[in-house]
Parts: C-alpha cells; structure tokens; sequence
C-alpha cells in the first residue's frame, strides 16, 4: 500500500503542477484510505505535503517577479497563528469530526472550482492601497480552517488576496502560494504538539508530490486548464461523498453521490440543449469572471 500511496501522490502533485492549487484536496483521503493513517496523522501529514510543494511551486514566481511579498507576509503571518491554533485545537477534535470537515471543504473547494475563478479590477503592480485589518482577519479565519483540517489553501486564499489585497490574478496566485507555504508549516506545528508522524512515509509522500507537481507545470501548455479544472471539480465533489459515506453513513454518501450525479448530468445537458434553466445562472458566473 505504501508504493500504491507514493505512486497516487506523484497524481495529487501533477494536479497541483496544473491546477496552481486544489490538488492538495486529494491528499488527506490519500493518506487516510490508502496509507491507513489515522484521520489526525494524515492531516498532519498533508500540512507538511502541502507546505512543501508550495514553497518550491512559489520559487518559480519569485524569480519571475510575480510575488507581493508585503501582502503575502502580512496575510501569511496572520494565517501562521490562526493556522497554529487549529493545529492545537485539533487535540480536542474527534478524527472523525475532523474528516467530516474535510469533506465539507472539498464540496467547498470543488464548488469553487466548478465555477472558476473571479477576476476583480485591482491596482497596477506595486500601487496596493492594503485594507490591513481586514487583510490580518481574513488570513486568521483561513489558517484556522488550514490547521484544522489541513485544506482550504488556494481557493479561499487566492479570492481574499484579489478581493482584499487589491492584486491581479496572476500576481494573487503566486503570492497564494507563500501564504499556504506559511500557514501549513504553522498549522504542522501546532498537530506535532500532539500527533506523531510516520517520517520515512511522509518524506516519500511529499518527495513524490513534488515531483508530479514539476510534471504538472510543465504539462500546462498541453491541457485545457478550463476544462481540466471542471473535470476536477465534479472529481473532488464524486471523493466527498466517498467521505462521508466512512465517517457518516453509507446512505449519506449515497445521497451525495447521486446528487453530485444529477448535477453533472444537469451541467451536461445544458451545455447541449437551446433552452436550459440553469444556463441564466452559469451566464452571470461568466460575466463576473469576465469583469476586469
């Protein structure tokens, strides 16, 4: 199971190298299904997955200038201590209760990505008017959910640094990945205060990780990443009821399953019919991501 575990990890990385994000959504049922890890310990884990592969994705943007380093420290430094606090008060948490929230976060995160990302008008680069107070909230809030349960990176940190930060998208993402680098080492070490983590398991994990997430980058050019993003998004929606099927009951999985079917089947159809209800909505999605 640990080869099967590195070999789906070098996966989640190719998903992050494409995606700029989101991939890291697949690691913790990675670890809890697959390697057999207990809910906590794979939280842990994927911190140290995640931080790792973002810190070494972010090297790239530095050195093409695409960092605001004051807002990603500023945010970054508030996501760090709310972020170690959810590490602390996992403690307290259930395992289970903890899963539970992570399956919330991937309907989060697959929601989010089912309908792309929104691009805001923001000031020129370098010309950042910094709401700070709503800055420092807004990365405490986030990094509280990241140590909880060791999710909700780039897409809830990407929107509050366009949002908020008042930066354009390209230079929202890169600097995105400082921020979750930051707040995931925190949020590390907040579990290790009371998880122990399989150290050979986790370096072979992320070593992997990082690798498919190399791979990823350089096949971008090669995939539709609309289209790609989409076909992600209805997956990690199809991994959440597989969730909570284990932690809940079999009939809620089931439910959620068939309504994460229904609602693909709804999106195709309207993506082939002249007349479709749901059009009018994903129209107004469209034309707000369009808004520059």
């Amino acid at each position: 199971m640990i080869g099967l575990t590195i070999g789906l990890a070098v996966f989640v990385g190719v998903a992050l190298g494409l995606l700029g994000g989101g991939g890291s959504i697949l690691t913790v049922p990675l670890l809890a299904y697959v390697a057999g890890m207990d809910a906590k310990q794979a939280i842990a884990t994927s911190l140290l997955v995640v931080g790792v592969t973002s810190a070494i994705g972010a090297i790239s943007h530095a050195r093409a200038g695409r960092v605001q380093w004051r807002t990603g420290l500023i945010f970054g430094g508030a996501g760090m201590a709310g972020a170690y606090a959810g590490g602390l008060l996992a403690r307290y948490i259930p395992g289970p209760v903890l899963l539970i929230g992570f399956a919330v976060m991937m309907i989060g995160t697959a929601v989010a990505m089912l309908r792309g990302r929104r691009n805001v008008e923001t000031a020129s680069d370098g010309d950042f008017s910094l709401p700070i107070p709503k800055i420092v909230t807004e990365g405490l809030v986030v990094g509280l959910v990241t140590g909880l349960v060791g999710a909700g990176g780039g897409f809830l940190v990407v929107p509050a640094l366009a949002l908020l930060g008042g930066l354009p998208m390209p230079v929202a993402v890169a600097t995105s990945l400082i921020v979750i680098a930051m707040k995931s080492f925190a949020g590390l070490g907040g579990y290790l205060s009371s998880v122990q983590i399989d150290w050979p398991v986790a370096l072979a994990v992320t070593a992997a990780a990082v690798v498919g997430a190399l791979i990823g980058a350089r096949a971008t050019a090669m995939v539709n990443p609309e289209s790609l993003r989409q076909a992600f998004g209805w997956f990690v929606l199809a991994m959440s009821s597989v969730i909570l099927a284990q932690e809940i009951h079999l009939s809620v999985g089931i439910a959620a399953a068939v309504l994460t079917v229904i609602a693909a089947g709804a999106t195709l159809a309207c993506t082939r019919l002249d007349v479709c209800p749901l059009r009018r909505f994903t129209a107004a999605a469209a034309a707000r991501r369009a808004v520059v």
